[in-house]
Parts: C-alpha cells; structure tokens; sequence
C-alpha cells in the first residue's frame, strides 16, 4: 500500500466549451446572473422613476448614478416587486436619512 503523501496528484484541466456567444455577451449575462442588487434598483427606478422622493431633484440618464434605492423598513433584503418598501433618493438624502438616526440617538444618550 502506498501512502498519502506518496501520491502525486495532478490537476485536470477544465474541457472548453464552444459556444457562438461573444465574450461580451458571456460578461453582460454573468452580470445580469450574479447582481440581485441592480435588478432591483433598476425596477425601482422604472417604477418610481429617475426622480428623489426626498428632495424632488430630478435626473436623467447620464447622472442617474446619483440616485440610490433606500429601503423605508430598514431591511436591505425586504425587496417586494411592487416597490413598496422602495423609494429612491439622491446619494445626498440617502446619507441624511440615514444619519438622523444616528444623530437623534447620539444626542438621546446624552441627556
């Protein structure tokens, strides 16, 4: 009998898969597979449109990276496909809304 560490093991290269789809194509659809986070950002955009629920600034598509979907429960999983616990907002009042909380229970704790 041999043992363990006697053994040499090698490696198997993977076997190539041929397929008509550009590379391009193969990245955009791995994408669209593995980002839960933009498709629902992207529904809540088309639902609630390219508009802050909070400051009523309104964007298009060439600054549309300003625009972040908050999650009015708090919980960033809670993602019905109504949009109802979805509003978006600027990166602007997204930071202020989550702020006050911390602030309102800074100054809480120090009276």
């Amino acid at each position: 009998m041999q043992s363990r560490r006697n053994k040499v093991y090698r490696k198997q290269k993977p076997e190539k898969i041929k397929s008509d789809k550009s590379a391009a194509d193969i990245v955009r659809e791995l994408k669209e597979q593995s980002s839960p986070v933009s498709s629902y950002r992207e529904r809540s955009l088309k639902i609630h449109g390219l508009i802050c629920a909070k400051c009523a600034r309104e964007f298009d598509y060439m600054d549309r990276h300003l625009l972040t979907v908050h999650h009015k429960d708090g919980n960033p999983r809670n993602n019905p496909p109504d949009g109802s616990n979805w509003e978006n907002l600027c990166v602007y009042c997204h930071e202020d809304e989550h702020s006050r909380g911390l602030l309102g229970d800074y100054f809480s704790d120090k009276g």
